[in-house]
Formats: structure tokens, C-alpha cells, sequence
């Protein structure tokens, strides 16, 4: 599927507040089973899968990192925007924990807030990263009712150069670290095939993967997946991080740099997955392994997410993009990135949130 190349410049809207909107995360050992229980509601997941994708968050002493480095964010946001504008206040819903998507549109409404701009914490279009959160707006809205504030998300900004420039740098610091000639993986997460071919996600992080790696000077490089969910027989984007590991030991590599660029911040499934399991596999396969920050609060980042508020805004009328897909239309067409047949669609977040494998 190809991406849309370009959309009408939108016309100055009136905002009166940005939300940053992200998948959530339990905050202590008394919150992990409500939070998984919340993220597979509707669904028949095995208690004993529960139970033992809390284990890993019970290693973690409860807490998942996720909402501590979303608030780091919006502080840096709010620095940027007294800085040098927009004037709007940064809220703050989760999908699937405190605080809850409802709860802060319920909030915002008491504000006075009637129209906000959304930052989704996705950087890439499919069902997982945009659709679900734009329905879990839709749900939030109606269950207020009248006054509900409206809510905008900005495009999709896998070719945003700030985010290019913030993971640039992030890879560069592990070339750094590491010492002397290496591999270079790049991470995303894994999403049901089927899923897949209705959507760009492949595309955008291939094209995300190649603008990186042209910044950093290294034209080799290995797109892998990670996070795989769901049952064995269903087909899933590969191959996995853990084979592409052993795979390198077996040819006798030395060093590795694994950059999560599918994500936006070190949350539990880049720290499990990728600190924890890929190491581990590393250590064992002889492979010296440093691995790349996430874009974080990195500053390029964090003007790249005030130049997308200000483009929601009609403030910015020409959006700025590398790379040969173009930005993504300001509003997506009605039906894109659809869901999947059933039983093969996880949510695109935490670790733990996805369905039992």
C-alpha cells in the first residue's frame, strides 16, 4: 500500500489545549493485573498467561516506566512551548491506565477545553499505532457526552527530521560506546502479517531505517521485529530480534548495536525484550551488544512534536519531511489501517498488553 504524498494545507483551527495520548502502564505491583486485565477485556486470555506476563513487571518492582518518561516529555514539551509558543496547557490520557483517557477528556471539559491537538505516542500508521487510539477517543467522547472536547492527532512522523535527527544521535552515541566496527539492528515491533498488508507500517519504518542510517553513515543494516504475540500459527512480521542474534553468532559477529526505532521511548518491552532477553542471548552468542537510546526527551524530538501541534494549528502550512513517502495527510481517510481478522490484533505498546502467546 502506498502512502498518501501530501494533504491540503489545514486551515487555522482554534486549540485551546494539547493531549499526549500513549498506551499506559501500571505504577506499582497493586496495579499490574487491573492494568492487563483492562488491556485484554473482551478477550479469553488464560489467567495463568496473566500471570505470568506480570512476572515480568514484578521484576520491575511493579512499576513500568512508561508514564514517568511520557511526563518527562510533556515537561519538555511545556518548556518548549513558554519558550517560543504555542500558548496551550499539555494534558496527559492513557488507554489502558491512570490517567485515563476518559478522565482527562472529563477533566479538560471542567477546563473549559473545547477542541484539543493529540500526540499519539506512535510514530507509524497502522492499526495498532493510530486506529485504536483514534477509536479510543471516539469511546472516551461519547461516554462524556455533550461538551466533550474534540480531539485532532497530529500525522504520523516516522520522516519528521527531528525524529530522524533524535535517533541519529541516539544510534551514534551506541557506535560510541561500543568501540570499533559493528552491526547495526533496528527494532520495531512485530504486528500480524494480515495486519501489515493494510497498512504502511512496513514501509514508513523501512524509509525510517534508511534515513538513519544514511545520517549515521552506514548503509547496511538489518530491519528485525520484536514483541511477537499471539498464536504460533498465525503469521507475524520477522524475523525476531532473538533470531537474528543467534544468527550473528553463528557467522562469528563481535559487535552489535541494537536501535529500537520503533518506539518512542525505553518503556517495558524495549527493556525486557531488548536489555534484558536480547542481551542475555548476546552474552551467551559471544556478541559485545550496546544498545540504542529511543528518541525520548531528545531536544530535535521534542521541536519535532511542537512543529506537528503548530502544523494541526495552521501555524506551520508547509510540514517538513525527508525521504521519498511524503508526510502522511493531516486526516486520515476514512477505513485506513483497519483491523484485523480476529484473534490476530494485539495493541501496539507495553510488553505485557499483548494478547497471550
Amino acid at each position: 500500500m502506498t502512502s498518501a504524498n501530501s494533504s491540503p494545507p489545514p486551515a487555522k483551527v482554534s486549540y485551546d489545549a494539547v493531549i499526549l495520548i500513549s498506551f499506559g502502564g501500571p505504577e506499582s505491583k497493586e496495579e499490574v493485573m487491573p492494568f492487563l486485565e483492562h488491556v485484554v477485556r473482551g478477550r479469553r486470555v488464560p489467567k495463568e498467561r496473566l500471570l505470568a506476563v506480570a512476572e515480568h513487571y514484578d521484576a520491575m518492582g511493579g512499576k513500568s516506566p512508561i508514564n514517568d518518561q511520557n511526563r518527562e516529555l510533556i515537561r519538555a514539551l511545556e518548556a518548549r512551548f513558554e519558550a517560543d509558543g504555542p500558548d496551550l496547557p499539555v494534558y496527559f490520557g492513557n488507554r489502558h491506565s491512570k490517567p485515563f483517557l476518559e478522565d482527562t477528556l472529563r477533566a479538560m471539559k471542567e477546563d473549559g477545553v473545547t477542541r484539543a491537538v493529540g500526540i499519539v505516542t506512535s510514530a507509524y500508521s497502522s492499526f495498532s499505532g493510530c486506529r485504536q487510539y483514534q477509536d479510543a477517543i471516539a469511546v472516551a467522547r461519547a461516554e462524556i457526552g455533550d461538551g466533550a472536547p474534540e480531539v485532532d492527532i497530529v500525522r504520523r512522523f516516522w520522516n519528521h527530521p527531528g525524529f530522524v535527527e533524535a535517533m541519529a544521535d541516539r544510534v551514534r552515541e551506541a557506535f560510541d560506546a561500543l568501540g570499533g566496527p559493528c552491526r547495526i539492528a533496528f527494532t520495531a515491533h512485530s504486528i500480524p502479517v494480515s495486519m501489515a498488508e493494510d497498512c504502511d507500517y512496513e514501509l514508513q519504518l523501512q524509509e525510517a531505517c534508511e534515513l538513519v542510517g544514511r545520517a549515521v553513515g552506514r548503509d547496511e543494516w538489518q530491519l528485525v521485529y520484536q514483541s511477537r504475540s499471539g498464536p504460533p500459527e498465525v503469521p507475524w512480521l520477522g524475523p525476531d530480534i532473538l533470531e537474528h542474534v543467534d544468527a550473528l553468532g553463528q557467522i562469528g559477529v563481535e559487535r552489535l548495536v541494537i536501535a529500537p526505532i520503533g518506539f518512542v521511548s525505553d518503556h517495558m518491552e524495549v527493556i525486557w525484550d531488548l536489555d534484558r532477553e536480547a542481551a542475555e542471548l548476546c552474552e551467551q552468542s559471544g556478541i559485545t551488544m550496546v544498545r540504542a537510546g529511543t528518541a525520548g526527551v531528545h531536544p530535535a524530538f521534542v521541536e519535532a512534536l511542537r512543529e506537528l501541534v503548530l502544523e494541526r494549528t495552521g501555524a506551520i502550512v508547509e510540514p517538513r519531511f525527508v525521504g521519498d513517502l511524503g508526510p502522511r495527510p493531516m486526516n486520515c481517510a476514512p477505513g485506513c489501517c483497519p483491523a484485523p481478522p480476529p484473534r490476530e490484533g494485539p495493541p501496539t505498546g507495553e510488553r505485557a498488553a499483548l494478547p497471550p502467546e
